[in-house]
């Protein structure tokens, strides 16, 4: 009789489990659709707050989730049971590393939301480059922080893990000599894409010449750098480079620039019609910024003078094109009205008297 009393006790209490078990799923589907219902009626107000829903939708079901099953399987029939430190482990785990996950996303989605806002009011300057360029970084570190701290809660859960780790901390200048030394690389790489972000030497959009390529500044990550190269290959720097070796960069304080062309002409060349020449292409080109223009004579060697166009423009890329086309256009204007000042090589042939 004891035997089957004690059945039926133990088949009531599973019996109990499974009907909290039932009521806690009801409950995070409820906190689920009142979500998503909250989140579809401010989408027209508020798009924002439906951005989120979707983000956090997925690590905040399962997040939920484990929590309700860990207080299900705590308050009822399975924490009797000899394997429940096992499973109350497990579940402890699960926790930390989709809270973690769900602590990035709100993170990451805070930091995008920082920079949408920021390039609404003004996406080009330079100061808004550096901000975008900070955002990014500090976002990238918070989530290296987030992800460390959830692995070192998780490791810290285990008691023996808890005992290394005393010894650890009891040598750990001696561990932090010799990790020095190993990845000194490594943590050079960070420290630089820090000073990177927050020194302000480059931005995520500057236009610099590196390694004798022109490019564009696309990403900036904590320990490497990538610059978009014109014909869309990409150079993939470490960040040591960028504090160790000097850049040259096109939009430091402005997307201004001043580009020069320069054509070697013979001596007969009009200079003045030259000039009246420039000045009616430049005017009439939608790629000047009219701030200045200008032909000089710069140099008169090797039997050629040198002809010097200057010509500004709004950005790097209208520079390039505006000089493209004034070298286009005067090339083709001397060979149809000046081809004597078209360079020529002078051979000079002196008459020998006969024997």
């Amino acid at each position: 009789m004891a035997s089957v009393a004690e059945f039926e006790l133990e088949w009531n209490a599973w019996i109990g489990t499974l009907i909290a078990a039932v009521v806690a799923i009801a409950i995070v589907a409820a906190i689920v659709i009142s979500a998503r219902f909250i989140a579809g009626r401010a989408r027209g107000r508020s798009a924002w707050i439906a951005d989120l829903e979707r983000r956090i939708r997925i690590p905040g079901m399962v997040l939920a989730f484990v929590i309700a099953v860990w207080i299900v399987c705590a308050a009822n029939a399975p924490a009797t049971l000899p394997w429940w430190q096992v499973l109350e482990r497990v579940l402890l785990i699960a926790a930390v590393l989709v809270g973690a996950w769900l602590l990035s996303t709100v993170v990451t989605f805070g930091m995008e939301r920082l920079m949408q806002y920021d390039s609404r009011k003004d996406a080009t300057s330079p100061e808004a480059r550096r901000r975008k360029t900070q955002l990014t970084i500090m976002n990238r570190l918070v989530v290296v922080l987030i992800a460390v701290i959830a692995v070192g809660v998780v490791l810290f859960s285990f008691p023996e893990v808890r005992a290394v780790g005393t010894s650890i901390l009891a040598s750990a200048g001696v561990i932090s000599v010799i990790a020095g030394l190993a990845a000194q690389s490594t943590l050079g790489n960070l420290i630089a894409g820090v000073q990177i972000a927050f020194t302000n030497s480059i931005r995520v959009g500057d236009v610099v010449v590196i390694e004798g390529e022109w490019g564009t500044i696309g990403e900036i990550n904590l320990s490497y750098v990538v610059v978009y190269i014109w014909d869309e290959r990409r150079l993939i720097l470490p960040c040591t480079y960028f504090t160790t070796t000097p850049v040259e960069t096109w939009t430091r304080r402005s997307e201004k620039i001043i580009g020069t062309v320069y054509m070697d002409l013979d001596w007969r060349v009009p200079v003045d019609a030259v000039r009246e020449k420039f000045m009616e292409i430049v005017t009439a080109s939608p790629l000047w910024d009219q701030r200045s223009a200008n032909v000089l004579v710069t140099g008169s060697e090797g039997g050629y003078v040198t002809v010097r166009f200057k010509i500004s423009a709004a950005n790097s890329d209208d520079q390039w094109d505006l000089r493209c086309l004034v070298r286009e256009k005067i090339v083709t204007w001397l060979q149809q009205e000046h081809p004597e000042a078209l360079p020529v090589t002078r051979v000079a042939m002196e008459d020998r008297p006969a024997g």
